[in-house]
C-alpha cells in the first residue's frame, strides 16, 4: 500500500531537496563521464557494424531500457542511420519478421539477463544478424552472444536505494547518442540532409524553403509600367494588398520598385506627385533575389539593410520580374 501523499515541506527542507537533486545530477554526470574513459575497440566495432550494414539498426529492450532504446532508434533515424525499435516481447509473437538479413541488432539490457530479450537471440543467430550489446553485465549471457559489447556499467544508481534505473539509463542514452553522432559524422551527414528528414521543423524550413516557394505572383503582385501615373501605382498596390509595386520597362525588365511609404513621403512634400510617373518616384536597382535563393538568406538581407526591406522583387537570370517576396510572408513561414 502506497504512503499517503504529503507536501514537500513535510518531508524535505528546501536545502535537503536541492542537495538531493544535486547529488542525482552529479552521480549521473559521473556515470556519463566514466564512459569516455572506457571507450575502445568495442565501440569502434559497433560503429563499423552500423556503417557497413546494408539494412537497419534494430534497437530492442524492455522496461526502462526499452524506453531509452526508442529514443536511440529515433536519434539514429534522424541522423542518417535507418533504424527502428522492436519490443522483444512482441518479437517472439511474430514481430521478428521486421528483422531481416543485413540488419544489425542493438540490444539494451543493463543486467544482460533479460528473459524476453534473450529469447530473440537464437532467431538473430539463424539469419546471421550481428548483435551489439549495450549492457553493464560484461560477462552476461547477452554479452557472450554479442558480436561486440558496449559497457554501460555504473558505480551506482542515482536512486538512494540503488534500485531504480537512473545512472544506468542515463549512461545508455548518452552512449546511444555517441554511437548515432559518430555514425552521422562518418557518413558526412549534413545540415541539408538533416533538414530533408525534418521538413516540418524550423530547421527544415530554413534550409529548404526558397524565394520561389514564398513569393507572391499574379494578382497578389503589383506590377506597373514606368509610364504609369503614381495614382495608378497606388491603386495597383492597394488592389494587390501589397506594400510595393514592381516597375517594369518596355522590354518587361525590372526597372525599379515603389513602396506605399515612398508615395506617402513624397505626398507630404509634393501633393501633386500623384500625377507624376512611376519612373520619377521609383527606387532604381532595388535589392533583388532569385527563385532558388533560400528564403532564410533573403530574410537576413531584408532585416539587415539600413532602412529595412518589406518587399524584394524575385527576378530570373535575364532580369525579368517573376514575383515579389514579402517580409511578412517570410516571417509567417516560421523559418526563424
Amino acid at each position: 500500500m502506497s504512503k499517503e501523499r504529503t507536501s514537500l515541506e513535510h518531508c524535505l527542507s528546501p536545502e535537503e531537496c536541492l542537495a538531493r537533486a544535486r547529488e542525482v545530477l552529479l552521480l549521473e554526470a559521473e556515470a556519463v563521464r566514466a564512459l569516455a574513459d572506457r571507450l575502445g575497440s568495442g565501440f569502434l566495432r559497433a560503429v563499423e557494424l552500423v556503417l557497413s550494414s546494408p539494412g537497419r539498426v534494430v534497437v530492442t529492450g524492455v522496461g526502462k531500457s526499452g524506453a531509452v532504446g526508442r529514443k536511440i532508434a529515433a536519434t539514429l533515424a534522424s541522423t542518417g542511420t535507418p533504424a527502428l525499435f522492436l519490443h522483444p516481447g512482441e518479437g517472439v509473437h511474430g514481430d521478428l519478421g521486421m528483422v531481416m538479413r543485413g540488419d544489425v541488432l542493438l540490444a539494451l539490457s543493463y543486467s544482460g539477463a533479460t528473459d524476453e530479450l534473450l529469447a530473440i537471440i537464437p532467431a538473430m543467430k539463424r539469419i546471421a544478424v550481428p548483435i551489439i550489446a549495450m549492457t553493464g553485465g560484461n560477462e552476461s549471457l547477452l554479452a557472450r552472444h554479442a558480436t561486440c559489447v558496449l559497457d554501460v556499467g555504473v558505480a551506482r544508481e542515482a536512486c538512494p536505494l540503488n534500485l531504480a534505473p537512473t545512472s544506468s539509463t542515463t549512461a545508455m542514452l548518452a552512449l546511444g547518442d555517441a554511437l548515432a553522432v559518430t555514425a552521422m559524422c562518418a557518413r558526412k551527414f549534413t545540415s541539408e540532409d538533416y533538414a530533408r528528414l525534418h521538413p516540418a521543423g524550423s530547421l527544415g524550413r530554413r534550409l529548404l524553403l526558397t524565394a520561389g516557394d514564398l513569393m507572391r505572383t499574379g494578382d497578389a503582385c503589383a506590377r506597373v509600367p514606368e509610364t504609369a501615373p503614381v495614382r495608378d501605382v497606388l491603386f495597383a498596390i492597394t488592389a494587390a494588398h501589397a506594400g510595393a509595386a514592381i516597375v517594369v520597362n518596355e522590354q518587361g525588365l525590372l526597372a525599379g520598385l515603389i513602396t506605399d511609404g515612398d508615395i506617402r513621403r513624397r505626398l507630404l512634400e509634393d501633393p501633386a506627385c500623384l500625377a507624376r510617373t512611376a519612373a520619377e518616384l521609383m527606387t532604381r536597382r532595388p535589392r533583388t533575389c532569385h527563385l532558388e535563393d533560400l528564403a532564410a538568406a533573403c530574410l537576413e538581407v531584408m532585416q539587415n539593410t539600413a532602412r529595412g526591406i518589406g518587399e524584394m522583387p524575385v527576378i530570373d537570370a535575364g532580369g525579368h520580374p517573376l514575383g515579389v517576396l514579402n517580409l511578412k510572408d517570410v516571417l509567417r513561414a516560421g523559418i526563424v
